[in-house]
C-alpha cells in the first residue's frame, strides 16, 4: 500500500519573449466510454440486487466477455489520457523531479548473520537491485548472490523476494513473480558454484524455511484460483516438486498460513491465523521428517504468537487481554494451562510484538498512537525505553537475525525525518546512526512543521490527526490540504517521511493523516470499533476529521482532497456517497468498492480470509449491513466530486472489475459535470508497477490530476 501524495509545480519566470504562466486547466470535451449493461441478479435473503456490470469479471475466467473487458478498460485508459493530455509535460516534469530526489547508486546498511554481512545495492539507471554479501568483514570481496536487474530483463513486471540462506550459508532459496498476482516460483541457487538447481516450486507465497540439514525446505503452497495459502509442504533438494509431502493442510478457508523458524533456530513453526483466532505447530529443526506438534489448539477469539528463548517459549496473546499480554511456558508444556504471565494487559498500552536475543527481550508497544521500544535484560530484569523525542513519528524493529547479540537495529522516521537506521546497544543505551535516507538536492527538516491534533468524532471519540506543512504555509480556507487514511485490518498508519511529499509541501499544501478507527493506533479496541457491524465508524471518523480541519481553518471544501487505497479505497467510495460535497477531489487507488458481491463469491482470491473483518454476507445481518455502506450499492443520482480511480488488471487483492464496475455505474448516475477517470495498469497488480522508479509515473499522473483540479497548470503563453 502506498500513500499517494499531491504535488504542485513552481511558476518559472524568464526574460524571454515567451514565459511560463499559470492559467486554469481546460479539461478536454472528450466523451467517456459507456459500458454495456447486462442484468444479473446477485441478491439473497429475499433482496433483489441487480448487478448490471457483473460481466466485467470475465477476464480471468476467459468467459465470453473477456475480450470486451479488455476493450472497455482500454477505452477508459484512452479517455483518461485524453482528459489529462494537457498535463503530459507536467507529468514528465513531476516524474523527473521526484526521481531526482532518489539516490540512484545506493546501498542498504549491511546485516550480520552467521559469519556474513548481507546487503542490497542499486546502481545508477537501474530499476532493481543486487543482493550481496561479504564474508567476515565489510572489507572482504563482494559476492553478488542475485543480480535482480539482470533477472528482470525482458519482463514488464518483476518481483524477487523471500530470500532465505541455508544454515550452512551455501544455498539461497528465493521466490519470483513475473505477473503481479503474488504467485511465486521458488528457486534454489548454489552460492558456491552459482548454479541454479532444476528444482522449481510453484505456486507458492514465495517464502520458505530451511531445516537444519541444509537439504530440506518447507514452504507455503497456494491455491492457483483463490490464491489462498492452503498447505505447508516439505521439499527435498533434487526431487520433483510434484512429489513434495504435505506436512500441514489448513481446512479452514478463513485462515492464512505460513512457515518460519524461531530466532534460536531450534524450531520450525507453522502459523495459522484468522482475524480472531490462531494456532501454531512446532517441529525440531534438526528433525525435518518428524511430525509437527500443535503448540496450543486454536481457541475461539484467541490470538497468539510464539518465540523461543533460553529453553522456554514466549507467547504474545490476547487471551483474557484485549490489548495483549506476554506469557511464558516451558518447552515441554506448551498448552495454555501452563502459560505464566510476564507482562500483563494494560488498558492504555497495546503490546504489538517482541524480538528475542540471548540476553535481552525487546517489546514493541503502542501508547497514545505512538510506538515505544521497551528493552528488558532477562538476566537482571532491568528495563528501559528507547527515547525518540518527536510528537509524531514511526519506529519499528529492523532485521536482527543474530540471536547472540546485544545490539538492536531499528528504523526511525517522522513526517520531517527521513528514514533512519540505528544500531542501539541494549546495555550501554548508546545509539549509532548507521544511515539516513539521502534526499538528493538537499533537504532542511527545520523548514517544516509537524503537528498532532485530535478531532472529536460525532460519538465523542478523539481521533488523532498528524499533519506536516512548510513553515511559510498560511493556514486558511484557500489552503489546499490532502487528507489520507486507511482504517482497516488493525493496520496503523504511522507518520513517516516521503521525499515525493516535499514537492507538495514546498508549494503550499498541507498533508494530513487521519488515524481513524479500524486501524490499531489507539489500541485493540480502536480496531474492534472499526470492523464488522461497526465499520461505519471508520467512514464517520474520516468525515469528522475533515470537518474539524475545515472548522479550524486549515482548508475548505473547495481545496480539500481525499486519498486512500485498497481498503482505504473503500473508505473513499463510502465518503463520496456520504458527503460528496466535502471534497474537491478524491483519489481511490485499487479500491475495494463492491463489498457484497466479493464477499459472496468464495472463488475470488482472499474472500474467505476476510469474513472476520467484514462479515459473511450469507448471514442476513451482515448482508444488510454491508449493503448499507458498500460504495457500489450506494451510488445514487446526485453530484459527485472530481475523481480518479486506479486499478491493475492482474490485481490479486482487489480484482480489477470492482473499480471498473463502480466507475461505470457512477457514470450513469452522477448529475454533475465533474471529472471521473479510470486508469488501469494493464501489466501490474495491487502494488502497481515494479522497479524503483516506474511507480513514480503513476504517482505523477495522480499528482497532475490533483494539480489540474486546483485550477492551474503551467502552459506556454505570451509574455511582455
Amino acid at each position: 500500500m502506498r500513500i499517494i501524495l499531491l504535488i504542485l509545480t513552481v511558476i518559472v519566470f524568464s526574460c524571454n519573449p515567451k514565459k511560463e504562466v499559470k492559467e486554469a486547466y481546460q479539461w478536454p470535451g472528450a466523451v467517456p466510454p459507456v459500458a454495456e449493461k447486462k442484468d444479473h441478479e446477485t441478491g439473497m435473503h429475499g433482496d433483489k440486487r441487480n448487478d448490471e456490470y457483473y460481466w466485467m469479471a470475465d477476464f480471468f475466467s476467459q468467459g465470453p466477455d473477456s475480450n470486451k473487458v479488455v476493450e472497455y478498460l482500454t477505452a477508459e485508459n484512452a479517455y483518461t489520457n485524453t482528459m489529462l493530455s494537457g498535463t503530459k509535460k507536467l507529468q514528465e516534469d513531476l516524474y523527473h523531479e521526484m526521481k531526482a530526489r532518489i539516490k540512484e547508486k545506493d546501498e542498504s546498511v549491511p546485516v550480520y548473520y552467521n559469519g556474513y554481512w548481507y546487503y542490497t545495492r542499486s546502481e545508477e539507471g537501474q530499476q532493481y537491485f543486487k543482493y550481496c554479501r561479504k564474508k567476515g568483514s565489510l572489507k572482504a570481496p563482494e559476492e553478488v548472490l542475485l543480480d535482480v536487474d539482470q533477472m528482470a530483463e525482458g519482463h514488464s513486471y518483476f518481483s524477487a523476494s523471500g530470500f532465505n540462506v541455508s544454515p550452512d550459508s551455501k544455498l539461497l532459496a528465493y521466490g519470483v513473480d513475473t505477473v503481479s498476482r503474488r504467485q511465486y516460483t521458488i528457486y534454489v541457487k548454489n552460492l558456491e558454484t552459482g548454479e541454479v538447481y532444476p528444482d522449481k516450486i510453484f505456486p507458492t507465497s514465495g517464502d520458505s524455511e530451511w531445516a537444519n540439514d541444509n537439504r530440506t525446505l518447507f514452504y507455503t503452497s497456494t491455491n492457483s484460483k483463490t490464491l489462498l495459502s492452503e498447505k505447508i509442504k516439505r521439499h527435498k533438494l533434487g526431487t520433483d516438486a510434484k512429489s513434495d509431502v504435505v506436512v500441514y493442510h489448513e481446512k479452514d478457508k478463513s485462515n492464512y498460513i505460513g512457515v518460519g523458524k524461531t530466532k534460536s533456530e531450534k524450531y520450525i513453526v507453522i502459523g495459522s491465523s484468522a482475524t480472531m483466532s490462531s494456532e501454531s505447530r512446532i517441529l525440531d529443526a534438526n528433525d525435518p521428517e518428524g511430525t509437527f506438534q500443535v503448540f496450543q489448539p486454536r481457541l475461539k477469539d484467541v490470538l497468539y504468537e510464539i518465540e523461543h528463548q533460553d529453553g522456554k517459549f514466549l507467547v504474545v496473546t490476547n487471551k483474557d487481554a484485549l490489548n495483549f499480554r506476554l506469557m511464558e511456558t516451558p518447552e515441554s508444556q506448551t498448552e495454555v494451562a501452563h502459560w505464566k504471565e510476564i507482562i500483563p494487559n494494560r488498558k492504555d498500552v497495546l503490546l504489538e510484538g517482541i524480538d528475542v536475543f540471548k540476553d535481552h527481550l525487546v517489546i514493541t508497544e503502542r501508547k497514545n498512537g505512538l510506538i515505544q521500544l521497551r528493552i528488558r535484560n532477562i538476566r537482571t530484569q532491568a528495563e528501559h525505553y528507547v527515547d525518540f523525542g518527536e510528537p509524531a513519528y514511526a519506529a519499528y524493529i529492523s532485521s536482527n537475525p543474530e540471536y547472540d547479540s546485544k545490539n538492536l537495529r531499528y528504523v526511525y522516521t517522522s513526517l520531517t525525518t527521513p528514514s533512519s537506521v540505528y544500531d542501539y546497544d541494549m546495555e550501554t543505551k548508546k545509539k549509532e546512526l548507521k544511515k539516513r535516507q539521502e534526499v538528493v538536492g538537499g533537504y532542511d527538516p527545520e523548514a517544516y512543521v509537524t503537528e498532532r491534533l485530535y478531532a472529536r468524532s460525532r460519538d465523542g471519540v478523539e481521533v488523532p490527526v498528524s499533519l506536516v506543512y512548510k513553515k511559510t504555509t498560511e493556514k486558511s480556507a484557500a489552503t489546499p490540504l490532502l487528507l489520507y487514511a486507511y482504517g482497516s485490518y488493525g493496520h496503523s498508519m504511522d507518520a513517516s517521511f516521503s521525499s515525493s511529499r516535499l514537492s507538495l509541501l514546498d508549494r503550499g499544501f498541507i498533508f494530513a493523516i487521519a488515524h481513524i478507527r479500524g486501524g490499531q493506533e489507539m489500541g485493540r479496541q480502536w480496531y474492534e470499533d472499526g470492523k464488522l457491524l461497526r465499520k461505519k465508524n471508520t467512514f464517520n471518523d474520516f468525515i469528522d476529521c475533515a470537518e474539524y480541519l475545515i472548522d479550524k481553518k486549515y482548508t475548505s471544501p473547495a481545496h480539500l482532497y481525499a486519498e486512500g487505497g485498497s481498503a482505504g479505497g473503500l473508505l473513499m467510495g463510502a465518503i463520496t456517497n456520504l458527503r460528496p460535497d466535502l471534497w474537491h477531489g478524491v483519489i481511490a487507488d485499487v479500491p475495494f468498492v463492491d463489498v457484497v458481491t466479493t464477499m459472496l463469491d468464495e472463488s475470488i482470491p482472499l474472500t474467505t480470509n476476510e469474513f472476520d473483518e467484514w462479515g459473511n454476507p450469507k448471514k442476513k445481518e451482515y448482508y444488510d449491513y454491508m449493503k448499507s455502506y458498500s460504495p457500489y450499492d450506494n451510488v445514487t443520482k446526485k453530484a459527485y466530486p472530481n475523481m480518479l480511480v486506479t486499478t491493475g488488471l492482474h490485481d490479486s487483492q482487489v480484482q480489477y472489475f470492482e473499480p471498473a464496475k463502480w466507475v461505470a455505474r457512477l457514470r450513469t448516475h452522477k448529475t454533475d459535470k465533474n471529472v471521473l477517470l479510470l486508469k488501469t495498469n494493464m501489466e501490474a497488480g495491487h502494488g502497481g508497477a515494479s522497479g524503483r522508479f516506474e511507480y513514480l509515473k503513476e504517482v505523477a499522473l495522480q499528482y497532475a490530476f490533483m494539480f489540474a483540479l486546483e485550477g492551474k497548470v503551467e502552459v506556454e503563453g505570451e509574455g511582455e
